[in-house]
Parts: structure tokens; sequence; C-alpha cells
């Protein structure tokens, strides 16, 4: 095994320039994954990463709605971790290098504003969205035929959480001028698949009942598109909202046991003390 040498915790402290941070930061990860390293690190591979990927995205969300900036710091830092270790994983196999991926974001950051580093021009930010699309449109063309997508929405992952994916969906399928004109048309096709989901309902058939159900929730999601309002952030918001709700439930009933054993009335007439309390 070649002589490593121990990077100690003062060296590191030295570094203080953000490149230099993250050099480091790569070298720790080539020593966790070289012989006589972590053994738990070089038994990754990127399939089993990348469930934490998910996971630390979601802990990002979380630091963000809190607005816990400490835990933002020390959670950006895990979200680094993951590109990291996937590049280191790539280098070893020979595809790229963690500076590939950095050149290349550098290129990208450079060529999607020429406003900023060419001598186009852009008055708001509703003209830097149009250029960046434009420039992302002829990118594709340029690309060689065989790299090319079959279908425009071939480049959404269908990986990614339903919601995201139902909201990329939509804009994608926008840009290419396949919309609703407004919101209005939306309400309108939300009666019509609550419609169809009721019929289903009424029918017992389960398969036909996810499958409008889905319909449903795409309808939604392309609603808030058209509001203005991120469907995932929103849901978030009402989920952490339910949370307190149900918390200030549980305490105004004198605890989780006194709650399990209330009526279904008493549950209520909680639920309405507890929203009440939020106004006051």
């Amino acid at each position: 095994m070649p002589d490593q040498q121990a990077i100690t915790p003062e060296e590191i402290e030295a570094k203080r320039d953000a490149g230099e941070a993250v050099a480091a930061a790569a070298a720790i990860m080539a020593r966790l994954r070289e012989p006589g390293g972590c053994p738990w690190d070089r038994e990754q591979t990127f399939d089993t990463i990348k469930r934490h990927t998910l996971e630390e995205t979601y802990e990002v969300f979380d630091a963000i709605e809190r607005r816990a900036w400490p835990d933002l710091r020390d959670e950006l830092g895990d979200m680094l971790l993951q590109v990291l270790f996937y590049a280191q994983m790539a280098s070893e196999a020979g595809y790229f290098t963690l500076r590939d991926v950095a050149e290349s974001l550098n290129a990208k950051l450079i060529r999607r504003h020429p406003h900023v580093f060419g001598e186009a021009l852009a008055a708001d930010a509703n003209a830097v969205l149009r250029n960046w699309e434009q420039i992302k449109r002829e990118e594709k063309r340029a690309k060689p035929a065989e790299e090319r997508h079959a279908s425009a929405l071939d480049s959404i992952p269908r990986s990614m959480p339903a919601t995201l994916e139902a909201a990329k969906l939509g804009s994608a399928a926008a840009k290419a001028g396949f919309d609703w004109p407004d919101a209005k048309g939306l309400f309108e096709k939300l009666a019509e698949e609550t419609g169809e989901l009721r019929q289903e309902v009424e029918a017992g058939e389960h398969d036909l009942v996810e499958a409008e159900f889905g319909d449903l929730l795409f309808t939604m999601i392309n609603l808030a598109r058209h509001l203005g309002v991120d469907a995932e952030s929103a849901l978030r918001r009402t989920n952490a909202k339910f949370r307190s709700r149900y918390a200030s439930m549980e305490q105004l009933a004198g605890g989780i046991d006194h709650f399990d054993g209330a009526s279904l009335e008493q549950k209520e007439a909680f639920w309405e003390q507890a929203k009440a309390g939020e106004t006051a």
C-alpha cells in the first residue's frame, strides 16, 4: 500500500479558502476509498449512495424551511459529500473526475449567462430565463443525433419524486405550447377529474380509482404551476401545519394516551381549538 500522510484537523482548518477547503474534502474522500481506508466507504457504489442523496436533499429543504442556518450549513456539507462520493467513484472507474465536474459547471454557467459574461442584454429575471431556455435548446441541437432524446420529456428523470416529476413534465409541455391558457381551465379540469374519481369510487374499481386519483393529483400540480406555487413546498408546509395542530390536540387532551382514548367528537373539538389557537 502506498505511504499515505494523514490530514490533520489543524491542516484542514488552515485551508480557509473555499477552493482549498473543497480540495481538502476531496482528498479526504479519496483517502477513505483507498486501500486501508474506511471499510464502509470502500464498499459503497453509485446505487448504494443514491438513496442517501435523496435523504440529504430533503434534509436541506427542512433546514431552509425551519430557517435553521447552522443546520443548513451542516446539511449542505452532507450534500457536498454526495458530490465528492460520486466524483471519486467515477474517477476510480475512469469516467470523469471532480475537476471535470467543476469545469463542466463553470463552462455552463458562463455559457448560460451571456448578459454577465458576454454582450447579451437582459433587463429583468424573465429575460434571463428566456435567454437560458434558448441557450438550452441550442445546446440540445448541437449534440450528435445519437445523444439526443427521442422526446423532449426524456430528459426528465422518472426516478425523481412524483410531485417534482409532474411539475417538470407540465412545465416542459408548456414550453412547447401544450398547456392550459390560464388557471381557469385547470379549475374546470379539477372539477372534471374529481367527478371521474367519484364515479370510479362508487363503481368499486380499485385500479381505475388509482388512475383517476393520479389524474387529479397531476391536474393539481399543474394548477400550482399556473398559480406560481411550488407543490412540494406547499404540501410540506401543510404537513408541518398538521404536525403542529396534532401536537396541540394531544396537549389539549392531556397527553397522547388521553387523546387516543377520546371520542371522535372530542377530537374534532380539540382540532377546532388547535386551529383557533393559531390565529389567537
